[in-house]
């Protein structure tokens, strides 16, 4: 699988069903090669206490799958 294709998919919070933003990048472990986090542009409605913040990370180990067209995390906040 490539970033883009990984870019195509929503992000959707299993907690609530809500579309958490667009993937801009991923950010990887120089050490290791693993992927730690998915580097998100929010969706302003989700995110709105970070007004400031240009992106936001979700770690990798809050995947839950990944299917045809969607991304699914398991974030609480």
């Amino acid at each position: 699988m490539r970033l883009s294709d990984l870019q195509n998919k929503y992000i959707v919070n299993i907690n609530d069903g809500r579309n958490i933003g667009n993937i801009i990048d991923v950010k990887i472990d120089e050490n290791s090669g693993a992927i730690i986090s998915l580097v998100i542009e929010p969706n302003k409605s989700f995110f709105s206490f970070a007004r400031g913040k240009v992106d936001t990370e979700i770690g990798w180990n809050t995947i839950e799958r990944i299917g045809e067209d969607v991304i699914l995390v398991n974030i609480t906040l």
